[in-house]
């Protein structure tokens, strides 16, 4: 089903027994979100609130907003806690930090227990390929270059799956309604450093000249924030740390994209330095 879908999203809390609801369907490309900015805030925004109205109608025990360290925007040395502005850059980011305004809305109106998390970058096996990890792992594997964007100095916050797994169990049972909870880790890469990385891993090579003969620098998207630290003492305090060191996650995600790169559909398509895509016919029909 799809959570556009207003009937179906009614009926669906009507003959099953839910209680507790993790709202993770979004759409969530960054690059893409630029040139389909409508699709992103239909989905992202409209969708969000028919799922919470339709969850608050249905009396939910909990529902978990997923949400993006991106709502804060970029910063080179400000630290985000939960209660920093709301400083969105680019439209993805904006259509997540909008419905958080809606989810938040139930609860300051009808104290409807929901929880909002905001992490930072996922990886792991099974990421559709068009994310920075899987997308440099699988153009490795396949012989070709790391497209970068930019300068690449950017640098990324990576979390590994399970341990955010972990996170979200950990605000399932602990997390107080009407709260925030920032995801984070002191982890972080800049998007060079991450393909030197994945070439000397999967090249097996060391070689400056080498390493650079992999990458390919491209052009930036319109607006690509530098950094997104976060502190995540607030939910350190409620008993969660990551675990998975770096180098465990990274083998792991790459052993797993040399069996598995062709199971995705259009998993070549995902490749490319900016994502092609089909208008959004959907739009057509409102």
């Amino acid at each position: 089903g799809d959570i556009c879908e207003p009937d179906f999203i009614k009926q669906l809390f009507k003959t099953e027994k839910i209680d507790i609801v993790l709202h993770f369907a979004a759409q969530t490309h960054v690059d893409l979100s630029f040139w389909h900015a409508l699709e992103f805030t239909y989905v992202n925004v409209y969708g969000t609130n028919v799922l919470v109205a339709a969850a608050h109608e249905a009396n939910v025990e909990k529902f978990v907003y997923v949400s993006t360290d991106e709502v804060y925007g970029g910063s080179i040395d400000e630290e985000f806690d939960e209660s920093s502005p709301k400083r969105p850059t680019n439209p993805y980011a904006s259509s997540k930090a909008a419905a958080e305004c809606f989810v938040q809305s139930y609860w300051e109106r009808y104290q409807f227990p929901v929880v909002i998390t905001r992490s930072s970058n996922v990886y792991g096996p099974h990421q559709y390929p068009e994310k920075v990890i899987p997308k440099f792992i699988s153009l490795l594997q396949h012989n070709r270059k790391c497209c970068i964007h930019g300068s690449g100095l950017q640098r990324r916050n990576f979390l590994y799956a399970t341990d955010v797994v972990e996170a979200f169990l950990t605000v399932l049972k602990e997390g107080k309604p009407g709260e925030i909870y920032n995801i984070g880790t002191n982890f972080e890469m800049s998007i060079a450093q991450l393909a030197k990385e994945l070439i000397h891993l999967i090249k097996k090579t060391s070689s400056e000249s080498e390493m650079e003969h992999w990458m390919d620098y491209v052009k930036d998207r319109p607006t690509n924030d530098l950094r997104y630290p976060m502190n995540s003492e607030k939910m350190h305090n409620l008993g969660w740390r990551p675990k998975v060191p770096w180098k465990e996650g990274i083998m792991k995600t790459i052993e797993w994209y040399k069996e598995n790169f062709h199971n995705w559909k259009n998993s070549e398509k995902a490749l490319e330095p900016f994502p092609a895509t089909e208008p959004f016919a959907q739009l057509t029909s409102l």
